[in-house]
């Protein structure tokens, strides 16, 4: 290899090591300098992993996405299913208050039923009775 003296002047006579600058020989290199150096060029097949790499991160969030869009439906849904529930609960309630209600004014009237019974009077005989004091607006409470 020949260096370029000053005295040359032709570009084919100047060697490969004149473009390489000169290391000190103090200078010296361990494997951690190289380790950030980044290719030159990228083989085919780590371009192909990297391209399938990408496409799995992809359809992993794609995935994921469904999952979460999916739980927080469900999730919807439950707690309209829970406020339905919570109010069907009130309405049996207040169903089995209304029937405690009716099963007290009912046995309130037994004792003048049974007497009216023993009276004669059937039940047909105080159904038509209480429509025709409708009728004529005379229904007392």
């Amino acid at each position: 290899m020949m260096l370029q003296h000053p005295g040359q002047s032709s570009a084919a006579e100047v060697s490969a090591s004149a473009l390489v600058p000169c290391l000190s020989p103090t200078m010296s290199f361990g494997f951690e300098d190289f380790t950030n150096l980044t290719p030159l060029y990228v083989p085919v097949e780590d371009d192909r992993k990297r391209r399938r790499r990408e496409r799995n991160k992809v359809a992993a969030a794609k995935c994921r996405n469904k999952k979460k869009e999916k739980t927080d439906c469900l999730q919807k849904e439950s707690e309209k299913l829970e406020s339905i529930n919570a109010e069907l609960k009130a309405q049996i309630e207040e169903l089995k208050n209304e029937k405690q209600h009716l099963i007290y004014m009912l046995n309130l009237h037994r004792p003048t039923c049974i007497v009216r019974a023993q009276n004669g009077r059937t039940p047909e005989d105080e159904r038509n009775l209480f429509i025709q004091q409708i009728k004529e607006g005379t229904l007392q409470s």
